[in-house]
């Protein structure tokens, strides 16, 4: 099932969130945007969560769509970092990668959902 996919994939997303975090705190002593990137990037999963115990279809929905918009902030903090030179070439692309791939995942969710095929 889709949300399931994305619910994992989100997770693991997370996890990559935490540890480039701990990374940019600790070797590169910077404080104050990769909070912000922490912040963003673990909201997409637990959001995604909270999708999955919504109320409503438009409860649903408005949960993805929250998400949707973390996950893009995610993205300019990545780019925020990557532009200040706090993370490399490959370190971004990886992480813009995962990122924009759930991105499309959200996406698509919330547009299925719209047409009614996702309760």
């Amino acid at each position: 099932m889709k949300e399931s996919v994305l619910k994992n994939k989100s997770f693991a997303f997370a996890i990559r969130v935490v540890k480039l975090y701990k990374y940019l705190v600790s070797d590169k002593k910077e404080f104050v945007l990769s909070k912000q990137l922490l912040r963003s990037g673990t909201a997409v999963g637990a959001l995604i969560r909270e999708a999955q115990n919504a109320e409503s279809k438009a409860d649903f929905i408005h949960k993805l769509g929250i998400a949707q918009k973390e996950c893009d902030e995610t993205l300019y903090w990545l780019e925020l970092l990557f532009e200040t030179e706090y993370l490399s070439q490959s370190e971004f692309e990886s992480m813009s990668k995962d990122n924009s791939e759930l991105l499309k995942m959200l996406r698509s969710a919330i547009i299925t959902s719209k047409k009614g095929k996702i309760s």
